[in-house]
């Protein structure tokens, strides 16, 4: 009697296992088929999209689908982007420009799966100068810093497109998530006369980055840029002295002997902003020692020292230290065919002349920072 029963239990328990793992088996093959049946009805969507909705796509992102599996509601998210979703990056220009490039960093791609949307917001910080001093590479240093986003061209509001309001100037940052900070550099506005007011109408407590560099090398630099656009050009003493040589007086016409005068424009800054606001890079320790710099960098950005020695190393033949990896490439990179370009060779008395005419500004200068950057 006792076997007939346990017999019995036995084939109940057996029957009810069958059917429990049927029922799992049924749940999860309606399931796929239906997250199948819903992927291809969105990819069958996305073909037929016509250009029109391509180019409002490029200004307002379109919604990731929604469909409806087994009762419920699932939103369809993409593993990779594939262009048609998230954050678009508008080239400079107006903004209905039709160009635009699509933020396709992992990180941000991820986040959009966790529907977080980064949005933008205008500068936290501006590298504000000075021309051929190195704020080209204090910027692709500094966004090697994962909470740092930075706009990839000069936009030049705030002394080219300031008319077009901050609605523009917006527009044209890099989308960013709480906690991330905004960054642009355009290195004429420290010699801007509007500038400082301007950037104060925007955010009385914007952060402000200052490169500066030896002014008789940066002025050297400057014309080897300006030479190399165009052949012709004057030999640098010609352009530097009134009378076409050292014996003359400086020719502070020009603009590369003109921008030199730091003190000058740091004057015009400080009216609006204080000491404290400001940060001094100096041009010759970011290429001799670009972690040192940029550790202080990310002290006065409030960030965690993460950008250290193991993102740089030193290319001998340009003479200037190079990126081991970044956000955009993984293999070590220099920052261009346009840095480090080899100098002419400048007379001896025109460069002792030059250094006697700065003196005084950079003592004026050293006196207003607070820095002794110690040129010649």
């Amino acid at each position: 009697m006792q076997h007939k029963q346990l017999n019995r239990t036995i084939a109940i328990a057996t029957g009810l296992l069958m059917c429990a793992v049927y029922v799992l088996y049924t749940f999860h093959a309606c399931l796929l088929s239906g997250i199948n049946r819903s992927l291809k009805q969105t990819a069958t969507a996305a073909t037929m999209a016509t250009s029109a909705a391509v180019t409002v796509a490029a200004v307002s992102p379109a919604p990731l689908p929604h469909v409806r599996i087994l009762g419920s509601i699932v939103r369809i998210v993409p593993l990779v982007d594939d262009g048609t979703t998230g954050p678009k990056l508008l080239s400079p220009g107006s903004l209905n420009s039709t160009t635009t490039t699509t933020d396709a960093s992992p990180k941000y791609r991820f986040l959009r799966q966790q529907g977080l949307r980064p949005s933008r917001h205008l500068p936290d910080a501006l590298i504000i100068g000075v021309k051929k001093s190195g704020t080209r590479a204090l910027l692709e240093f500094v966004r090697l810093h994962p909470d740092v986003r930075a706009a990839g061209c000069e936009v030049h509001f705030f002394d080219r497109h300031y008319a077009k309001g901050l609605a523009w100037y917006r527009h044209h940052m890099p989308p960013t998530i709480e906690g991330q900070i905004t960054m642009e550099k355009t290195p004429s506005y420290f010699i801007t006369r509007e500038a400082p007011r301007r950037v104060r109408h925007m955010n009385p407590a914007t952060r402000l980055l200052v490169v500066v560099r030896d002014p008789v090398t940066r002025a050297i630099s400057d014309y080897t840029q300006a030479r190399s656009k165009k052949r012709d050009m004057k030999r640098f003493e010609e352009l530097a002295f009134t009378n076409g040589s050292a014996g003359g007086a400086v020719d502070t016409s020009w603009g590369p002997v003109r921008i030199g005068v730091y003190a000058k424009y740091l004057e015009r800054w400080l009216d609006h902003f204080p000491l404290s606001q400001l940060l001094f890079v100096s041009g010759e320790r970011l290429i001799a020692d670009p972690a040192a710099e940029i550790g202080r960098v990310q002290d006065f950005l409030g960030l965690k020292r993460v950008v250290n020695e193991k993102h740089f190393y030193f290319n001998s033949t340009k003479g200037f230290p190079c990126l081991l990896k970044s956000e955009e490439r993984s293999s070590p990179h220099c920052l261009g065919k346009t840095k480090g370009r080899n100098h002419p060779h400048i007379d001896g008395a025109a460069l002792d002349r030059l250094r006697e005419f700065y003196r005084p500004f950079n003592q004026r200068f050293y006196h207003l920072t607070g820095i002794n950057f110690g040129w010649p």
